[in-house]
């Protein structure tokens, strides 16, 4: 993952409700939630959720399909694992290259 990428998914994780909604999407699990039911539980208005999903789904945190009349919403779990791993892949590399020279 590319750094601009990261940003891009930070940002639309730093306000509080898309957080609030992503971490509806993550409960859900792979099956997602209907939009309907997302807004219920999230309590907020329509066009609120649909800008806020909109976002969401622009950085790809979040994927939609439609079934029918039903649009269901998904947390993308191999886009969340990318930023978690990106966040984490070089926890603590400067620390073990300075413990590295000072061992030398």
């Amino acid at each position: 993952m590319n750094i601009e990428t990261a940003a891009n998914q930070l940002e639309a994780l730093g306000n509080q409700t898309r957080l609030r909604v992503y971490r509806a999407l993550v409960r859900a699990g792979v099956d997602g939630l209907a939009v309907g039911h997302l807004q219920d539980r999230i309590g907020i208005a329509a066009s609120t959720l649909s800008h806020h999903l909109h976002r969401l789904i622009a950085t790809g945190l979040v994927t939609q399909e439609r079934h029918a009349t039903t649009l269901i919403c998904r947390a993308n779990y191999a886009a969340m694992n990318g930023l978690v791993g990106f966040l984490a892949d070089e926890c603590c590399a400067d620390a073990k290259a300075h413990a590295q020279d000072d061992a030398a």
